[in-house]
């Protein structure tokens, strides 16, 4: 289960940026090349923020397409299941570009909450 890897790291970013203000609501932009399961990653957030400023957060995960190629008939389409063939030819032959990302969109802080100082 990587997605709890994948949880700490996003959840050291938001506490990085919520400088000790409670957080709401994070938004998480991942490529389809690393394969994570929303309710895994959705459980591993929710354990991991335990006792933290993002503990009742909610993580909302959008997952971006990578762009197959296809060798044998050089079609190019985007694509959420990166592990497909060509919607073209039906070829094997696919080479995969982006969708290995991870960004932190955004977090929404909790308005009644001052920055640690």
């Amino acid at each position: 289960m990587h997605e709890f890897g994948i949880a700490e790291a996003v959840l050291e970013t938001v506490e990085r940026r919520a400088d000790g203000r409670r957080v709401r609501r994070a938004r998480v932009r991942a490529g389809a090349l690393l394969r994570i399961a929303p309710a895994a990653l959705d459980q591993a957030f929710c354990l991991a923020a335990a006792g933290t400023v993002a503990e009742g957060a909610t993580l909302d995960l959008v997952i971006e397409p990578t762009r197959l190629i296809c060798r044998e008939c050089g079609h190019s389409a985007l694509c959420a299941n990166p592990l497909t063939i060509c919607g073209l030819c039906g070829g094997i032959d696919v080479d995969a570009e982006g969708g290995d990302s991870l960004v932190l969109e955004s977090i929404q802080l909790d308005p009644g909450t001052a920055p640690a100082r």
